[in-house]
């Protein structure tokens, strides 16, 4: 983790999740962001062994944010609510594919979707099991749900993020405070393992959504003060989650000509910056160099080494 945070101008910040899969997936050639690196110096980076419960690119959002560094606790599901300072989390309807040694999950955009009355009609089934454990059921919409309560104030959970398309082996929710929602959980898929709602599903051959996920559980501490986020590009985002390897390559050049292109350009200007790129294991957050005479007169010469983006990126 950074020593200090950085704090950054977020109107001049962009972040990248998904920049990198890890060893999954060679970077494609990406000449932009090549030429953007000459100009660029790192100026911070978070490393982990891909096992932290909040992934590389949640936790730059939060240091951006201002939010504390709480692995699995940082509190998105309360800032998009109006009560930021009360408990809450997102609740996340899944599909889990159980095998012989691990259970797998899959997102229900990944498991033929969900639809609003499909939603509703699970989320009806499954309100009064959090009633009765003291917790508020709000539904934001069909693939996302959100409680509110006391219970989720002291919770560490894995990110969406972190499990979709994984075994939930290393990401099940532990500790004391969180065997009331192990309980919850299992209380869930055994409800909606015969909810008319599956049965409609399997029916149309599409994966049953029998279980539930929570994640960002926590509250936003009354000192804290909260910063503007910076840009966040997304793009890559559905492509990692999916698994599909050849979409993410082809939104990786995309992205180099919409938001690396302007940035090198930007840099050229000399125009403030900072770029975050994250992966499965790290996150880098880098910043114009200035650069003193020697190292103008190398780079005007051609003797500075060229940076290389596959590089950097095999890094995250």
């Amino acid at each position: 983790m950074p020593d200090e945070p950085l704090v950054l101008d977020p109107a001049h910040h962009w972040l990248v999740p998904f920049a990198a899969l890890g060893a999954a997936l060679e970077p494609p050639a990406l000449p932009a962001l090549d030429a953007l690196l000459t100009h660029l110096r790192e100026a911070a980076r978070d490393s982990d062994d891909g096992l932290s419960l909040s992934p590389p690119h949640e936790r730059a959002l939060a240091r951006a944010r201002g939010l504390p560094p709480r692995d699995g606790a940082l509190p998105w599901a309360a800032l998009a609510s109006d009560t930021p300072h009360a408990p809450q989390a997102w609740v996340h309807p899944v599909h889990l594919q159980v095998g012989m040694d691990q259970v797998m999950l899959q997102r229900a955009e990944q498991a033929g979707g969900l639809d609003a009355d499909e939603s509703r009609a699970l989320f009806a089934a499954f309100e009064p099991l959090c009633v009765e454990d003291g917790v508020e059921l709000l539904f934001d919409e069909p693939t996302r749900w959100r409680a509110r309560g006391e219970r989720l104030r002291d919770l560490a959970c894995a990110s969406l993020d972190r499990v979709s398309g994984r075994s939930l082996a290393a990401w099940l929710p532990r500790g004391e405070p969180a065997r009331w929602l192990q309980r919850l959980q299992s209380e869930a898929q055994m409800l909606f393992y015969t909810h008319r709602v599956n049965d409609a599903r399997e029916a149309a051959r599409r994966l049953p959504i029998n279980g539930l996920w929570f994640s960002a559980p926590g509250a936003l501490d009354a000192h804290t003060r909260l910063r503007p986020p910076p840009q966040v590009d997304d793009s890559l985002r559905a492509a990692a989650l999916g698994g599909d390897l050849e979409a993410w390559r082809r939104a990786a050049t995309a992205l180099d000509h919409s938001l690396f292109a302007p940035l090198l350009d930007r840099a050229r200007r000399g125009e403030p910056l900072a770029l975050t790129l994250c992966g499965e294991r790290a996150a880098v957050t880098l910043v114009p160099e200035r650069p003193g005479l020697t190292q103008r007169l190398a780079r005007a010469v051609g003797l500075r080494p060229r940076a290389s983006a596959q590089d950097l990126l095999r890094t995250l």
